[in-house]
C-alpha cells in the first residue's frame, strides 16, 4: 500500500506499558488506509540546551537525535500527542521534545503543522490540566487544531483491558471522530 500522509505521534510517557502508550496504539487503527501513523520516540533526546543550536557555541555540536526527532517531525504531514498529566502539567519528556522542535528560530519544526491532542488520567478530569498547558505551550507555533470536542479520556486504566485495548464502543467512537477531524484538517493543511 502507498501512504501519502505521515502522522507522527508523540507519547508523553516513556514507561513501555503506560496508558498513554496503549492509547496511542489504539488510535493507529483509527486513521485511514492511505495514513501512515506511527510513535515517534522521544526517550533519548537530550534535555534542551541552546547552547546546542548556537552557532557561537562550538565546543557543542548539535545532537544527532535533536536533528533526526525536527527532520521527523518537519516530514510529518501532522502530529499527534498522547499525554498523561504528571503534577497538573504535561510531562517533562514531552515538554523537552515540545522544547527541542522549536530551535532553530529560523527552522522551527512545529511551525503551522497541524496537531492533534489526547490527554487522559487515573481521575476525572481527563488530563485537563496537561492538555491546556501543552496547547499554551504550541500556540506559539500556528498549528492548526481539530475545534470542540476536545479529547479528556478519564478514569484511563478502566478504559483498556488486559490485552491493551480499548473495548468501550462509545470511546472507541468519540476517539474516530476526532481522529477523523483531525485528518481533515490534515488535508486542508498539505505538508510545504
Amino acid at each position: 500500500m502507498t501512504f501519502h500522509k505521515k502522522i507522527s505521534i508523540l507519547v508523553g510517557s516513556l514507561r513501555a506499558g503506560s496508558h498513554a502508550r496503549q492509547i496511542a496504539i489504539n488510535t493507529i487503527g483509527l486513521f485511514p488506509a492511505n495514513y501512515h501513523a506511527e510513535i515517534l520516540e522521544i526517550r533519548d533526546l537530550p534535555l534542551y540546551d541552546f547552547d546546542y543550536d548556537d552557532p557561537a557555541a562550538s565546543n557543542k555540536p548539535t545532537p544527532v537525535e535533536y536533528t533526526r526527532f525536527r527532520e521527523s517531525i518537519k516530514d510529518s504531514d501532522g502530529v499527534l500527542f498522547v499525554t498523561p498529566e504528571n503534577n497538573r502539567t504535561i510531562p517533562a519528556c514531552l515538554k523537552n521534545a515540545v522544547d527541542v522542535g522549536s530551535k532553530p528560530n529560523g527552522d522551527v519544526a512545529w511551525k503551522n503543522k497541524p496537531v492533534a491532542i489526547i490527554s487522559h488520567s487515573a481521575g476525572r478530569m481527563g488530563g485537563y490540566s496537561s492538555q491546556k498547558n501543552l496547547r499554551l505551550a504550541l500556540s506559539y507555533f500556528d498549528m492548526p487544531t481539530p475545534d470542540q470536542p476536545e479529547v479528556f479520556l478519564s478514569q484511563s486504566p478502566s478504559l483498556i483491558n488486559a490485552d491493551g485495548i480499548i473495548s468501550q464502543v462509545s470511546t472507541i467512537n468519540f476517539l474516530q471522530d476526532y481522529i477523523t477531524r483531525f485528518t481533515q484538517i490534515v488535508e486542508g493543511h498539505p505538508r510545504k
